[in-house]
């Protein structure tokens, strides 16, 4: 008798972890007896029928290594009918049984389409943005704010050398974590996020303060989605009489390897995953809270709304005066 097989695939932007969660999925997956295939470039592979069959050696040497093996790709036919057609198709020409799914939010609501459609599928939350309001933490923020730090830090020296304002912007459109855990770690004079209200006005005078009181540089940081490095900059140049340096991180925020503790994450994920759909569970996705794995509804999850850490700014307002 054929085994049956589960599916895995890395959808959206990418993050670090995502090669060790793929791991985890494919030998937890060959442990409970099934064999493990892996989508390329998404929910195209699906519709595309690029798949490929993984053993235990397949991803040896990937635990560390940033990105995805399995590539990854947005796909707007998906979402259309004639393409999710294929997709089905495509997953019973080929046995599958169940689908892991690891990326962020719109991903999350191809895995509910697929349950609906009589295809058990399991979200992974990975995304640096940590912008899912379900689970504490997403794969990849964590190394992601190690990014930033590390950045911070080499941008403090020669800010420091040269009494300049650095102003340094991190990714993040709707939801800042990145910024705010970053700016408190890094020891930011001003953190800028798109869910609370700043001023332009309150930003120059903490600086000039922080001038007066005898400060050698002063970094802000700012989420994309709070304000943009360069119109910030213009705008205390044009205020006060600093001249600010911007630094945009971008995609190096994306990119390297994953931390211990992206990689723990992403282990325990996988296993959680492959019970789920073990069971022939679908439409659910995986989470932590206070360091314990949990599951939920997965459209449920999507739909909530995720709030700033208000302690967490209030300590960062707090340490940077």
């Amino acid at each position: 008798m054929e085994k049956k097989r589960i599916a895995v695939l890395t959808s959206g932007g990418d993050a670090p972890g995502m090669n060790a969660c793929i791991r985890s999925v494919v030998r937890n997956g060959i442990a409970a007896g099934f064999e493990m295939v892996g989508v390329i470039r998404g929910y195209n592979g699906l519709i595309d029928n690029e798949m490929v069959s993984l053993d235990n050696r397949s991803v040896g040497n990937i635990i560390n290594k940033g990105g995805t093996m399995l590539r990854t790709a947005r796909c707007l036919e998906f979402k259309t009918e004639e393409g999710m057609n294929k997709a089905l198709e495509n997953i019973k020409k080929n046995n599958i049984c169940g689908i892991v799914v690891i990326g962020g939010d719109g991903s999350f609501r191809g895995c509910r389409s697929l349950t609906e459609r009589g295809v058990p599928a399991i979200g992974i939350p990975a995304t640096i943005d940590n912008d899912l309001a379900f689970t504490d933490f997403t794969l990849g923020f964590d190394t992601a704010v190690n990014t930033v730090i590390e950045a911070v830090a080499k941008i403090r020296d020669t800010m420091a050398s040269h009494e300049r304002v650095s102003i340094i912007e991190v990714m993040g459109n709707r939801c800042g974590d990145i910024a705010l855990y970053a700016g408190l770690c890094g020891g930011a004079e001003y953190i800028v996020l798109p869910e609370r209200q700043w001023s332009v006005e309150a930003l120059c005078e903490k600086l000039v303060h922080g001038r007066e009181l005898g400060k050698a540089s002063s970094i802000v940081i700012t989420a994309e989605g709070g304000a943009k490095g360069t119109a910030l900059a213009q705008e205390i140049k044009a205020r006060t009489t600093m001249d600010p340096r911007v630094t945009v991180l971008g995609y190096i925020q994306r990119g390297g390897s994953p931390t211990a503790s992206d990689i723990l994450l992403a282990s325990r994920f996988g296993m959680h995953a492959i019970k789920l759909v073990a069971k022939g569970i679908g439409g659910r996705c995986v989470g932590v809270k206070n360091g314990q794995l949990f599951d939920m509804d997965i459209i449920e999850a999507c739909d909530m709304k995720k709030e700033i850490n208000q302690e967490l700014f209030e300590i960062a307002e707090i340490l940077s005066r």
